[in-house]
């Protein structure tokens, strides 16, 4: 389904450069539409929005973009009324750059929180970054980079379309109606309603179903731009297609979270509702225990029992209650099924481990992705702020 290496639908193209908040690694991206797009987009949730997010309600508003400019390093979070006015710049000096005006750019800031964006710098970068733009959707993904091991793009065909994910995120993520930075661009001619409907419902089958810590980040933003160039497609085969790529970027992510060796893939089925799924699946993936079971490949199936059962909101029979490990099953109506520990053992060493648990009383599913929790982790976090 999905093209390698990834590449841009007609008429996006993408810059990035260090302007200097980076030492020298790229930190300024540009994404680029040669006509306005519709578009739509969804944010963060938490009670402390970045700069970029007060201003990026207000820009979607019009559902019409021509770009996307983002900096990594600072987030320009908890930064006050200077810092909305560095969002208005941003988004400003980027529109000059392109010859548009300043509420036809989406502007997203990601990195250290309560921080001012050094705008002089953006603002200079910024000047002749249009002849840099190129076709490579992996140069954009690069310049939005924090603690991601690797930039990350997708892309793929419906139709005479394509579409393409370009996203970043290794830490700080349980989105809340939105994902890291996450944007999606298609030359597909969609209506912005209905561009803004599909979004939200593929947000929520796949990036709201994501958690590498349980925290949700002060700047997520997930953006579809739509710039009709390649005229009308099925909106139902666009839909399935647009869902697909947000999960398989969603297991990107939490694959790259933040010292993950392990992608940890939950699956929930026969819950009493669809939303008692979610909720389970979530329980068991932002579970610490769990997470270093995973990583230490500790077959200790009492915590999959522990992480269902703390969920004293959900119906949960233990006499109906399935679970297996990689395939392999390991509880039966509630009680630990006798398996060969070593065999277990070496499933759970794989680098995708997949957990399922059916509970037998209904028909509700869902699935969420997550990591295991180790070292590296602690280490990344413990000096984010001074490094």
């Amino acid at each position: 389904m999905f093209h390698a290496p990834a590449v841009f639908p007609r008429g996006f193209r993408c810059a990035s450069r260090n302007v200097g908040l980076k030492p020298s690694a790229r930190d300024l991206t540009l994404f680029v539409s040669e006509v306005e797009a519709n578009a739509a987009a969804v944010f963060t949730r938490n009670h402390f929005p970045g700069a970029p997010i007060i201003l990026g309600r207000e820009t979607i508003r019009a559902g019409r973009l021509r770009a996307v400019v983002a900096n990594s390093k600072c987030s320009n979070v908890a930064t006050g009324a200077q810092g909305v006015e560095n969002a208005r710049r941003m988004g400003a000096a980027a529109a000059a750059e392109i010859g548009t005006t300043a509420d036809r750019v989406l502007v997203s800031s990601t990195g250290v929180i309560g921080v001012q964006l050094q705008i002089e710098k953006v603002e200079a970068g910024i000047v002749g970054i249009t002849a840099d733009l190129q076709d490579d959707p992996m140069v954009g993904a690069e310049g939005i980079m924090t603690t991601d091991t690797h930039p990350k793009a997708l892309s793929a065909t419906v139709g005479n379309a394509t579409i393409t994910w370009v996203a970043k995120g290794s830490g700080m993520i349980e989105p809340n109606m939105a994902t890291m930075l996450a944007y999606i661009f298609t030359d597909a001619a969609i209506e912005a309603a209905v561009l803004d409907a599909m979004l939200r419902r593929a947000v929520d089958a796949s990036f709201n179903m994501l958690s590498v810590d349980t925290d949700t980040s002060t700047s997520d933003t997930c953006a579809i731009l739509a710039n009709g160039l390649a005229g009308a497609v099925d909106l139902a085969e666009f839909e399935r297609v647009l869902t697909a790529g947000c999960v398989r970027m969603t297991e990107i992510l939490a694959r790259d979270g933040e010292g993950a060796q392990h992608l940890l893939r939950v699956t929930v089925r026969q819950a009493s509702t669809q939303a008692e799924a979610k909720r389970i699946a979530k329980a068991i993936v932002n579970s610490p225990l769990i997470k270093t079971m995973v990583h230490g490949a500790d077959p200790n199936v009492g915590r999959i029992l522990m992480a269902v059962g703390k969920c004293t909101d959900c119906t949960i029979h233990p006499t109906s209650t399935d679970a297996w490990i990689n395939g392999f099953a390991v509880v039966k109506g509630g009680a630990r099924m006798v398996f060969d520990e070593a065999t277990v053992r070496s499933a759970l060493a794989a680098e995708v481990v997949d957990l399922e648990v059916a509970l037998g009383v209904g028909t509700g599913y869902a699935q969420a992705w997550g990591c295991d929790l180790t070292k590296g982790y602690i280490e990344e976090n413990a000096s984010y702020y001074s490094s």
